[in-house]
């Protein structure tokens, strides 16, 4: 995993950190940005496959999917990854779909 921050450190031009704190800090940050982009492709994917199923015009299916959206929506809203608002707006637009389409 070290070596994997490490590439990631100089593939985006970062500075390198002076202290010794500073370099831990950075690594730690490093292996955050893993997770929260795993989790916002997750609930991106869940979102999308909700949006083709409500173009396709399956409404049960899109329902049945909801609360696994929900799901993955809730998990980046409480880790921080999207805010709350969006988080809320998210859902509320999933559902409106849905309505516009039964």
């Amino acid at each position: 995993m070290l070596a994997f921050c490490g590439a990631l450190m100089y593939s985006f031009g970062h500075i390198m950190p002076i202290t010794k704190g500073a370099e831990k800090a950075h690594r730690a940050s490093l292996h955050k940005r893993v997770f929260n982009m795993r989790r916002k492709s997750v609930m991106n994917e869940a979102v999308k496959k909700m949006r083709k199923l409500i173009i396709a015009g399956s409404t049960k299916e899109a329902e049945a999917m909801l609360p696994e959206a929900y799901k993955a929506i809730d998990k980046a809203a409480k880790r921080g990854v999207i805010k709350g608002n969006t988080a809320s707006r998210k859902k509320s637009r999933l559902v409106a779909a849905i309505q516009r389409t039964k």
